[in-house]
């Protein structure tokens, strides 16, 4: 016999192929967690039937350690385990075919055997070798008889012990991927877990009655109080003017489905009040059941600074209506007693009241007429008439006007206003005007908007110097085409007087 690195090899020099490293095979061993596998059901089938099939009163199924052969199953032999010196399978393991001795007191390598001669007396032994995916020999299938059989195992034995060595190794290596997979999925649900309790928030899931399961260590920390199990567990932690309409709001999501999202005032755990803001996804998780998974994230911050702009955007609004008065008073007490410059006084005052109108559209929170173009429209016309007589109408859909375009809208159709009172359909007791808002323009494309303004008389005629641009004229061009990149087009027919203007969507809605 020929011993190296640990291993008594049958006869001479391993092969030059065979697995020669101990400590790696030893290691691979170990990982594969055999112990776990001691009587393992599977394995006793596996026996029985090599037993059966082979007409043998024992066999086993062992793993050769590094002083001793384990029997994971067996039959016809109590031991459990025995010395790895006696060890018959560690010469069977480091083969390629299953290794069969005849006659055991014949075998100059077994003759001398405490298993020969003493208990159990083995005579006859047959293993198929348990080899690793790595290549690593750990341990046999045998079969083993008291009696020495000269003929060894017929063709169907020697291949069915063969094809259960291998379902053998193919139990062995499943139960070794399980426990791999299964500490994989053991650390990565460690990593979601830090991961979870280290996001600046609360985050949690509920099923989909809302009953809630998991919260992280967040809740813990902002609150220090017991993580909720249900809806009502919340309430102590949210501000009591809150409650009502949060709580609300979450049990309407879970009866919708929709996502819920709400701003709300948490208690922390010094007993002060943060504004947070809520959210929460309902995702289904198979078998036709949904789950809802929710995070609760500090806003304070964000919410004090625009509650702060809101106040100074209120406070700026203001104080520039109150100079379009103070304006329009200087305008008025300058102008007393100068008959000269009353006209101009009086169309300077119109002009301002008009801006303040367009600064209305724009005012934080004020909301005047929905803040649309045809509200902008009919608030200019309204001092040249009443829904009574029926001077002028507007229609057309809610546009809403930004901010930019206030201004510029309000002196482009205050003028319009101011020349029809003067020399159009508003000067005349028959005349009317029809402002119509188009949202989609004919021959245009759907990023312009068009306004129609048409005023009708019946005895209508045009201006002697309908072709001159006058200042009103040029005003109006500047401001549509130079200020809000649009077109201007004017048209004087038999009955009165048309203009089409087509302005950039974009322009009109910021």
């Amino acid at each position: 016999m020929y011993r190296k690195d640990n291993i008594l090899w049958p006869e001479g020099e391993p092969p030059s192929d065979a697995y020669c490293d101990e400590d790696r095979r030893l290691a691979i061993l170990t990982a594969h967690g055999t112990d776990a596998m001691l009587d393992d059901p599977e394995l006793q089938e596996v026996v029985d039937l090599a037993a059966k099939i082979c007409g043998t009163p024992m066999a086993m199924v062992t793993m050769v350690e590094e002083g001793r052969q384990l029997f994971l199953t067996r039959v016809g032999i109590d031991a459990r385990e025995t010395p790895r010196p006696t060890s018959f399978c560690a010469h069977a393991m480091l083969g390629t075919e299953p290794m069969v001795v005849t006659d055991a007191r014949e075998d100059e390598r077994f003759a001398d055997n405490p298993l020969v001669t003493g208990e159990p007396h083995i005579r006859f032994y047959a293993g198929h070798p348990l080899v690793s995916v790595e290549g690593a020999p750990l341990g046999a299938l045998c079969v083993i008889d008291t009696v020495p059989r000269p003929d060894g195992l017929t063709a169907l034995q020697r291949e069915t012990l063969g094809v259960l060595g291998k379902a053998v190794m193919r139990r062995i290596s499943q139960r070794r991927m399980g426990e791999t997979a299964q500490a994989a999925v053991a650390v990565r649900e460690s990593y979601l877990q830090r991961m979870i309790d280290s996001v600046p928030g609360i985050a949690w899931s509920a099923d989909a009655a809302g009953n809630f399961d998991y919260v992280n260590a967040q809740w813990d920390e902002m609150t220090g109080r017991a993580q909720p199990r249900t809806l009502a567990d919340w309430r102590a932690t949210i501000h009591p003017e809150d409650w009502d309409t949060a709580s609300g709001a979450f049990r309407a999501s879970l009866d919708s489905g929709k996502p819920f999202e709400f701003e709300w005032r948490l208690k922390l755990s010094d007993g002060n009040y943060r504004w947070m803001l809520a959210r929460a996804v309902q995702t289904p998780v198979g078998g036709g059941q949904n789950r809802w998974f929710g995070t609760v994230i500090d806003v304070d911050r964000q919410r004090r600074l625009s509650e702060a702009r809101d106040l100074l955007a209120n406070e700026l609004s203001h104080r520039i209506k109150n100079i379009f008065a103070v304006v329009s008073g200087l305008v008025a007490i300058r102008s007393r007693g100068k008959p000269e410059i009353a006209e101009f006084a009086t169309e300077l005052n119109d002009t301002i009241r008009a801006l303040g109108a367009a600064h209305d559209y724009v005012r934080p929170g004020h909301g005047h007429q929905g803040g649309t173009l045809s509200g902008l429209l009919a608030d200019l016309l309204a001092p040249y008439g009443t829904a009574e007589d029926k001077r002028f109408s507007v229609t057309g859909p809610g546009i809403v006007v930004g901010a930019r375009a206030a201004t510029p809208l309000a002196l482009i159709f205050h003028e319009l206003a101011t020349n029809s009172a003067k020399y159009g359909a508003l000067s005349r007791v028959d005349g009317h005007v029809t402002v119509t808002v188009e949202d989609e323009c004919e021959g245009e494309d759907d990023s312009k908007v068009c306004v129609l303004w048409e005023e009708s008389v019946r005895s209508a005629s045009a201006p002697e110097d309908s072709a001159h641009e006058g200042f009103g004229s040029r005003l109006l061009r500047m401001a549509v085409e130079g200020q809000l990149g649009g077109s201007f087009e004017r048209t004087f027919s038999d009955d009165g007087l048309d203009i089409r203007i087509v302005f950039p969507r974009s322009s009109i809605e910021t």
